[in-house]
């Protein structure tokens, strides 16, 4: 069974398409509208082995906020749907991830409540024009939606750009391994039966 979704979400802020294959060939297609996503979520795209494709127009001219929140929501939103009932996953998943001096560490359990717990202390406020306060903002609603517990932990970096670049990498790897199925599991990874 192929494991993708797709969304349009419209509202006053943005529009947005969106389409996610978990089991793809590390291949995006960006049009965000906000340079620094395209770049995170490419390097996303390629360590996590998906495909995936952004259309997003937003009220950009404001700020890159509402964009970057609607697509954590659209991207957490396709990946519910495209798990499924989840049979056969691994669930948990864990990457560290090194960018020259910084060090990232992203920690998944696909287990259907959502949490975000991010120990990261950005030297900057920006990363060229884009707010660092966004990444947590993207995490949250990608946690919230997808229905995942996430642990973002920059261990340490001194350049904000590597240290997110780290973290985007790290989650990619984090969901690639969470989202694998295992053959040796039978029916969904829980005692409960369910997630």
């Amino acid at each position: 069974m192929e494991r993708v979704a797709s969304i349009e979400r419209n509202t006053n802020e943005t529009k947005i398409q969106l389409s996610l294959a978990i089991d793809g060939e590390g291949r995006s297609n960006l049009e965000t509208g906000v340079p620094f996503m395209d770049h995170m979520l490419d390097l996303f795209t390629k360590h996590g082995q998906f495909n995936l494709t952004v259309d997003a127009k937003g009220d950009i001219e404001v700020d890159d906020h509402h964009t970057t929140e609607d697509i954590g929501i659209c991207l957490g939103q396709t990946l519910r749907e495209a798990l499924g009932d989840k049979r056969g996953i691994k669930r948990y998943g864990n990457a560290f991830v090194p960018m020259d001096e910084a060090l990232a560490q992203v920690v998944v359990d696909l287990s259907n409540r959502p949490h975000l717990e991010m120990r990261a202390e950005f030297p900057s406020q920006k990363v060229g024009t884009f707010d660092t306060e966004l990444v947590h903002e993207f995490l949250w609603k990608l946690a919230l939606e997808a229905r995942m517990n996430l642990h973002v932990i920059v261990h340490y970096g001194k350049n904000t750009h590597h240290m997110i670049e780290a973290v985007f990498k790290a989650l990619g790897r984090a969901l690639d391994d969470a989202t694998t199925i295992d053959p040796r599991i039978k029916g969904v990874p829980s005692t409960k039966g369910m997630l």
